[in-house]
């Protein structure tokens, strides 16, 4: 007979015990300590609190009561900028002598990189989260603006609830020895504020002031002295207003980089910004002082006030109004756009010019079309600098000494089906952990690669509650040889400063994409493999993540659009419908394999995509002879026909792909609002979506959206979606020059809605496949398709209306941006559960 043990009866109310709590999370560099510190006092709690490479450490003395409501309320009443993740509470033994009080420890000596003993402690543990970047707060402006606050006009005020911290961290644990305000001394002001518990500066590692902070300069960048008196009467930030007034283009150091800024109300200032940054048409973020401010420019609702103002400061894109006040915005910010992307100041440099330039400033990364942006004053002098007798480049930058240790571009949000949806994951957001389902908990340590556009990388593992996740900041294209740089670094980076040594690599299963390349090569020399997943597989699974779908929930139905992914058999999909879960991917459906003519070229020239899919319905004659009048007819004529023709016969440079993406280039172009040259990736979705007609969209018969059929494939009698009808609804509506806007609302009624009857055909086909007693009826909405306003939100209500649980993105972007996160979780789930020869390709049920 087994022994039995009665658990440890709960100590009598009165009773002192001991024990330890670890809380994980953001936890460091958020004034976390001090508010352990005050609810202890007010509880009678003695003993400490101190920050070590794990997060922070709890050693309490007290009743069983008091440790209880210890726990909780630091849990419950966690700063603005922590996330407590877990608190692990292990009962030890009452500590000789007993405390007296309760204090705030120093922090661990020793650092995850250079510390063997802690290194051997933090083992397989949940990794210490870094706190992101977060904007000035509300406190730290109003001292700003003060003028008998000791911080009046001090532009790099901050506290324990604001500040940089991602961008400037140099090791963990977090203290100031280990930012890039090591070398600054404080002064005894802000000395007494670090050491005081009770002050809202307590161990705020950026703390500084005009005494003994880095100071804010104006500069010329070809270094000639000059005097800012003729600029403004206060200092150097007020210089930089006036200046932006008058139409110059300023750089100002940002949090994670250097910034461009120039008035957003004069067109020449645009134009001369957008020939200097070498970007042609794709828009500007612009900054303005205030909500309200913003207000006079766009539509701003309750949730996009709320994200305006958050922490994190993220780019809003927003409507426009109607009526704007004059001057207006210039048309060169956001050239054929419906939405405007705003943003609220992020530090006091910002609130400071600001209060100067009373109009919305456009802000854009300091870096040339596709690089990174310049982190140090002489990269932006080599990119930026006026070359001698020409007079082009930048004149001025505000400046200031406090280093950047990591590059970090503004996070992009909107908007979305009622929720605040993640377009750009980056300042404000990165690296914070994103919580992985329950199932997760054993999985080993993944280094996941991403992919090749918007690339971010991710390191996973497992830990209490399923693990988490580090998805690193929006590191960008790499086909770029400097963002390939930027890449190696930003991964040699976060890998040591997390001590993460993977035992799984995860890619995507493109060959020729950098990350993929990379993955094989780190997985050989270290002995390990490479786990090569479906680019769509992943996507499904970023979604699943972003929705906390457990490891063992089964399969959904998985909708994953987008420009280009490599598929099974080195197919090139891009619209797929599949039965999905961690594991595995079975497709079930996809929309018609159209060539992409001319390869690569297909994305930058629409009107190739737009001849390839008329060429793929109705052959050029068919065309000719029905639609000769029309001016799309006119432009076609004049391309090299033959040759085109030639290789679409021959198949040479023309690999046929199963791409939403171009089929919005494709549909944009013969609307003729991208037909020519796309200037940037997306370019004729996003336009065409902004042309929609909302009164259109919303009131006339749905039966005027443009059809598409649903028959198979021959062969794989795989079910597709056939734009046939589409297209001779599209051109007739061009014979009869129906209104664009109108035109772009038909097709995206049509679109949406057979994407919900594909999602119905393959519900019902898998119902009756087998003797599955639930059908399936959670569907996932993925890719960076669904960016798209109009059609999220008409699927996602067609099928809730239908009676489906519709899983989008929220926390994660549903781009590329998001496939890092997705690889991972699909080689954790095989890992902890390897597919067996024999098993169903997928879970039965969902």
């Amino acid at each position: 007979m087994s022994a039995r043990f009665a658990p440890e009866p709960a100590p009598a109310v009165g009773v002192q015990v001991a024990e330890n709590a670890r809380v994980r999370g953001t936890v460091q560099g958020v004034g976390f300590r001090p508010n352990v510190w005050r609810i202890a006092s007010e509880l009678g709690v003695t003993g400490s609190v101190l920050n070590d490479a794990q997060g922070v450490l709890i050693c309490a003395v007290g009743s069983a009561e008091q440790l209880d409501a210890l726990a909780r309320r630091v849990r419950d009443e966690a700063p603005p900028l922590a996330r407590v993740e877990a608190i692990e509470r292990v009962r030890i033994a009452l500590p000789e002598p007993l405390p007296a009080g309760f204090v705030i420890g120093a922090s661990r000596a020793g650092t995850p990189r250079t510390d063997p003993a802690v290194i051997a402690v933090a083992g397989d543990a949940a990794i210490t989260s870094v706190p992101a970047d977060a904007a000035t707060c509300p406190q730290c402006v109003a001292e700003i603006f003060d003028p008998f606050s000791r911080r009046f006009r001090y532009p790099l005020t901050n506290c324990t609830h604001c500040g940089p911290r991602l961008s400037f961290i140099t090791g963990a644990p977090y203290d100031r020895a280990m930012t890039t305000m090591a070398g600054y001394a404080m002064c005894a002001a802000c000395r007494a504020e670090y050491e005081s518990p009770a002050d809202r500066r307590f161990h705020a590692q950026p703390i500084a002031c005009h005494v003994c902070g880095p100071k804010v300069r104006l500069k010329r960048l070809d270094e000639r002295v000059f005097t800012i008196d003729s600029y403004a009467f206060l200092d150097d930030c007020d210089a930089a207003g006036t200046l932006l007034a008058r139409g110059n283009i300023v750089a100002i150091k940002g949090l994670g980089g250097y910034q461009l800024a120039c008035n957003a109300t004069q067109p020449d200032a645009v134009a001369r910004l957008r020939a200097l940054k070498r970007r042609e048409r794709k828009p500007f973020a612009l900054m303005a002082a205030s909500v309200d401010a913003v207000r006079a420019w766009c539509k701003v609702s309750d949730a996009e006030m709320d994200a305006l103002q958050s922490p994190a400061a993220p780019i809003v894109l927003l409507q426009r109004n109607s009526m704007m006040p004059a001057p207006g915005i210039a048309e060169a910010v956001a050239p054929g756009l419906a939405t405007l992307g705003f943003m609220l100041p992020s530090t006091g440099v910002h609130h400071l010019i600001l209060s100067r330039m009373k109009r919305p400033i456009v802000l854009t990364s300091g870096n040339l079309s596709d690089e990174p942006q310049a982190t140090t004053l002489d990269e932006l002098v080599r990119r930026f600098g006026a070359e001698p007798g020409t007079g082009a480049g930048i004149d001025f930058v505000l400046d200031h000494e406090r280093a950047i240790a990591r590059r970090i571009d503004d996070s992009v949000v909107r908007v979305m089906d009622g929720a605040v949806r993640m377009l750009r994951r980056a300042r404000g957001h990165a690296p914070q952990p994103i919580a992985m389902p329950s199932g997760f908990e054993g999985a080993p340590k993944v280094l996941a690669y991403g992919g090749e556009l918007k690339n971010t990388f991710c390191l996973l593992q497992g830990g209490p509650r399923g693990g988490q996740a580090i998805l690193s900041q929006h590191i960008g294209d790499l086909a770029e040889a400097a963002t390939q740089a930027d890449y190696l670094c930003a991964l040699q980076d976060l890998q040591t400063f997390f001590v993460f040594e993977p035992r799984l690599r995860a890619c995507d299963a493109h060959p020729e994409y950098l990350s993929t390349k990379l993955a094989q090569a780190g997985a050989a020399l270290s002995g390990q493999r490479a786990v090569e997943v479906l680019h769509h597989h992943a996507h499904i699974a970023a979604c699943l993540v972003d929705n906390g779908w457990p490891l063992d929930a089964g399969a959904v139905i998985g909708v994953a659009l987008d420009g280009l992914g490599f598929g099974e058999n080195g197919e090139l999909w891009g619209g797929e419908f599949a039965i999905a879960d961690y594991r595995s991917f079975d497709r079930r459906g996809t929309f018609k394999p159209v060539a992409l003519l001319g390869g690569e070229m297909a994305m930058h020239e629409p009107w190739r995509n737009a001849y390839a899919h008329l060429m793929a319905e109705m052959k050029w004659p068919s065309f000719a002879m029905n639609y000769a009048e029309l001016e799309l007819h006119q432009f076609l004529a004049a391309k090299p026909r033959a040759l085109l023709d030639g290789m679409l016969q021959k198949q040479l440079n023309s690999p046929l792909a199963s791409s939403v993406g171009r089929l919005f280039d494709a549909v944009a172009a013969a609307m003729g609002i991208c037909r020519e040259h796309a200037a940037y990736e997306g370019q004729g979705a996003v336009e065409l979506e902004a042309r929609v007609d909302t009164e259109v969209l919303r009131f006339e018969d749905e039966e005027l959206g443009y059809p598409f059929g649903i028959p198979r494939l021959k062969g794989s009698r795989l079910p597709y979606i056939e734009p046939l009808a589409m297209w001779s609804a599209l051109l007739g509506d061009l014979v009869l020059k129906t209104p664009v806007p109108t035109m772009a609302a038909r097709f995206h009624k049509g679109l949406a809605r057979v994407i919900v009857k594909m999602v119905e055909q393959v519900a019902e086909s898998h119902t009756s496949a087998g003797p599955c007693a639930r059908p399936l009826r959670v569907v996932a909405l993925t890719g960076g398709v669904f960016q798209n306003q109009v059609l999220l939100e008409r699927v996602s209500g067609q099928l809730r209306a239908g009676g489906y649980t519709v899983l989008t993105h929220c926390r994660v972007p549903c781009n590329d941006a998001g496939l890092a996160l997705g690889q991972a979780a699909v080689a954790a789930a095989l890992a902890l559960h390897p597919l067996q020869p024999n098993e169903p390709e997928t879970t039965p049920c969902a």
